[in-house]
């Protein structure tokens, strides 16, 4: 084979992986915004009905509390679904999440209310919200490896950034479809049934998705490690023993941009409608604004974090976030649209650099053999301290204060931790072999320089 045939399809490989990495994750967070915008508008009146009438503002809390109850499992999937990913492969474990989370969409789609049903209408969403949640803790880390590990090594942060970008894509689909559907229909309609129809079109993304995923290499690197006998009989025990300090790092890690993140997702667009009095088609407008700075963003992330190193580049991110936190409020308390999204951009400059090199930074953190179970866990173990239960605090401390820039201070506190938590992981992990089981103390910089010319 000619060195030209050979590029040729190492390139149209690496277009497969990402799109395959990006139209899963977008899909899978499509799916799960789809259920935090409906949480901000029509859970706490349809599944909490009894509450919602003798104490709105609770009711709405324990709606926002529905978002976090699925973090809650993300852990359980990230074991499971990770041990399995370093023992067979990502490959498959991706399918299998996609489906997951997909069958669960569509059924919270199909679920009576509690008018319908009373009790049990609250009880079969949570249970869904589990599968959901279940899913999406192994979804990332298979999405993520997938793309670093078939990237070039000086290209790691610009390719991780795709599963990354995901995020915004899935917020954007979601909030394109509720704005279309509430411009669309009357208030009533929107109310009786046309909620639904985001949660039952789950049906053709995951059709697509597993097409396109399908069509995907497994990882090379987990290929290497099969090829020389060196996959791990109990890859999470060996994590849990020996790997504990990065896997809390990674949690601390994306702590703040998760708590953030979620402000973005669902509760501005939340907040401007029910406290501010703005229009509920102006406040999505706003945050499909966010959106597309985030996607924007988040890319130059993933490219700065090759240019510059990924350490430095969520500084940059997180420095900003912690600066803009309480700032940003005065402007969304004017509730001028112009201002209002003009504070969702301009929070989207921390978030995107401090989440684009996410995916080769963690992939660097953890050996290949437990890199699966590694980076999932601490993902899913930051999504519950970070983004899992923000909107029903930031819900809270609005009420308990009555000042909605407090909230910007629980922000800037928790991204403050995360930034510390980034500064304490070792630079000279940068760059390293990716099958190189030999990755030492993450938290310290007198190890090795890695091999340049490995992988």
């Amino acid at each position: 084979m000619s060195a030209s045939t050979y590029d040729a399809r190492q390139r149209s490989e690496e277009r497969r992986v990402l799109a395959g990495t990006l139209v899963g994750t977008t899909i899978e967070w499509y799916d799960f915004f789809i259920y935090a915008q409906a949480a901000a508008f029509v859970l706490a009146p349809l599944f909490f009905e009894p509450l919602s009438e003798e104490n709105a503002p609770l009711a709405q809390i324990v709606a926002w509390a529905s978002v976090g109850v699925s973090f809650l499992f993300r852990p359980l999937g990230a074991i499971v679904i990770g041990h399995l990913g370093d023992k067979y492969g990502r490959k498959i474990m991706l399918v299998m999440t996609l489906l997951g989370m997909g069958v669960a969409t569509t059924i919270i789609g199909l679920l009576p209310t509690y008018a319908t049903i009373g009790v049990a209408a609250p009880i079969l969403l949570i249970l869904m919200r589990i599968l959901q949640g279940f899913s999406a803790g192994g979804e990332w880390g298979g999405a993520a490896l997938m793309a670093v590990e078939h990237a070039p090594r000086n290209r790691r942060s610009l390719f991780g950034s795709a599963p990354q970008i995901g995020v915004p894509l899935g917020m954007l689909l979601a909030t394109s479809f509720m704005f279309a559907l509430t411009s669309a229909l009357t208030e009533e309609q929107f109310m009786a049934w046309g909620w639904r129809i985001p949660f039952l079109s789950s049906v053709i993304l995951i059709v697509v998705g597993h097409l396109i995923r399908r069509a995907v290499a497994e990882s090379p690197v987990f290929t290497e490690l099969q090829e020389r006998k060196k996959k791990s009989s109990a890859p999470l025990r060996q994590l849990l023993r020996n790997h504990k300090r990065p896997v809390v790092l990674a949690a601390l890690i994306f702590a703040g941009n998760n708590a953030a993140g979620y402000l973005v997702i669902a509760f501005f667009a939340s907040y401007g409608a029910n406290v501010l009095g703005m229009p509920r088609s102006a406040t999505l407008v706003a945050s499909l604004v966010g959106g597309v700075g985030w996607f924007i963003f988040t890319l130059l992330g993933g490219w700065l974090g090759d240019k510059i190193g990924k350490r430095t580049t969520f500084t940059i991110g997180y420095a900003w976030i912690v600066v803009w936190s309480i700032p940003m409020w005065f402007l969304l308390d004017t509730a001028s649209l112009t201002l209002f999204t003009l504070a969702i951009v301009l929070l989207t400059v921390g978030l995107g650099p401090s989440y684009g090199p996410q995916s080769a930074l963690y992939a660097e953190m953890f050996p290949a053999s437990v890199r699966y179970s590694g980076a999932s866990i601490g993902y899913a173990f930051g999504s519950i301290i970070g983004g899992a239960f923000a909107p029903m605090i930031s819900e809270m401390i609005l009420t308990a204060t009555g000042q909605s820039w407090m909230i910007g201070l629980y922000i800037a506190l928790i991204s403050l931790v995360s930034l510390i938590a980034v500064r304490l992981v070792s630079k000279d992990i940068e760059g390293r072999n990716l099958t190189d089981e030999d990755h030492g103390d993450v938290t310290t910089d007198d190890q090795a320089k890695p091999d340049l010319a490995a992988g």
